[in-house]
């Protein structure tokens, strides 16, 4: 996953309670034979490595930000892009400087929603499609979502099963700080999600992200099995 990452979100307003929780699993019911598993948790916790774990049982990953950084590349989404910011975001080969959009977008909600309102609607449209690709795909064990803002957007209520990767705020911000995000940068973009708290509320299973690999992999591990033997 790219150390600058753009965080994509439809300012949707809902509650985060029980009742949410409950709707999303009467909806699901019994557990479909490739489930989806979203991964929960804060910036630097680790996302991303525990879902490279469930890659490695079988399961296929859809990168919610390695599809916005393609779409950002394509010709029709980047004139757009190009149109709403100004050439100014544009790196000395032509291609568009995330970096700078994410210095725009985070100071103003209304160029935020004015990207989300071009990119948010393709990043969803082309999970989708992932997700009935691999169902399609035998040897695929699970799906599962590595979307920064899996919750707000509220694609938590697809899942079948919801995962929070729980990390101390100290090991959260070193780990951050190497991707390339300073204390500022990292407080704004919490701010635009919703509390750990909530989306810890809402998982069916946590994973502890604050030792070593081989007990993060031992968890993955246990996780999955228990979710395709119950499934």
């Amino acid at each position: 996953m790219s150390h600058i990452l753009l965080c994509f979100t439809c300012f949707e307003s809902f509650r985060l309670t029980a009742r949410n929780r409950a709707v999303r699993l009467s909806s699901v019911g019994k557990i479909a034979e490739k489930p989806v598993i979203g991964i929960l948790g804060g910036i630097g916790s680790g996302k991303s490595t525990i879902a490279a774990e469930f890659a490695k049982l079988g399961c296929k990953v859809i990168d919610a930000d390695k599809i916005a950084h393609e779409l950002l590349e394509e010709p029709p989404v980047r004139k757009k892009v190009v149109s709403l910011f100004g050439q100014a975001v544009l790196d000395s080969s032509g291609k568009i400087d995330r970096r700078k959009i994410a210095e725009v977008v985070f100071a103003d909600d209304r160029m935020l929603a004015s990207l989300n309102r071009i990119i948010h609607p393709l990043v969803l449209k082309r999970t989708q499609e992932l997700i009935e690709q691999y169902r399609r795909q035998n040897q695929v064990k699970a799906i599962v979502l590595d979307m920064p803002l899996l919750v707000e957007v509220g694609w938590h209520k697809r899942c079948d099963k919801l995962i929070f990767v729980d990390c101390e705020q100290k090991i959260r911000q070193e780990r951050a700080e190497k991707m390339g995000f300073d204390k500022k940068q990292i407080k704004i973009r919490e701010n635009f999600q919703i509390s750990l708290d909530n989306k810890a509320s809402l998982a069916d299973n946590t994973i502890e992200n604050n030792s070593d690999f081989s007990a993060i992999a031992k968890q993955v591990t246990g996780i999955f099995s228990y979710i395709v033997d119950n499934g």
